[in-house]
């Protein structure tokens, strides 16, 4: 059991392991294509990516692909950076807090999927049809 008197919040390390580990648990199929994405865990989302989201608190935002999905990439198109999944840890944090019934580890796994999920072509409607996480 965790000395909740003594144990100090979650930090980056935890999170990027928790989601390096619903990564290696990807159906083989999309494991590959996975592997080329790279995984950031900062504190915040930058201001540049909540004015393009146009959000303003930024605990709103716990995760973000910033790439070319899949499904729009051509290899004749130059590519000027790599894909990247952003996790947020203090709006995970904040999250995991508020709502109270779900596991970080859970939570984590969520939000690393739908970003995935973006990378491999999926819009947050198709997403959400079959993951109502919000419910």
């Amino acid at each position: 059991m965790t000395d909740w008197k003594t144990a100090n919040a979650p930090d980056a390390s935890v999170i990027e392991e928790l989601a390096r580990e619903t990564i290696a648990a990807l159906p083989p199929e999309f494991a590959g294509p996975a592997s080329t994405v790279i995984l950031r865990v900062e504190e915040f989302a930058s201001e540049e990516f909540l004015d393009e989201l146009q959000i303003d608190d930024p605990l709103e935002l716990t995760g973000l692909y910033d790439g070319i999905p899949l499904t729009e990439k051509s290899a004749t198109d130059p590519q000027h950076f790599p894909d990247t999944v952003w996790l947020f840890r203090r709006a995970i944090l904040d999250e995991w807090a508020t709502r109270g019934d779900v596991s970080l580890a859970a939570l984590v796994s969520n939000v690393v999927v739908h970003e995935f999920a973006h990378h491999f072509g999926w819009s947050d409607d198709d997403i959400a049809t079959i993951d109502r996480w919000w419910e």
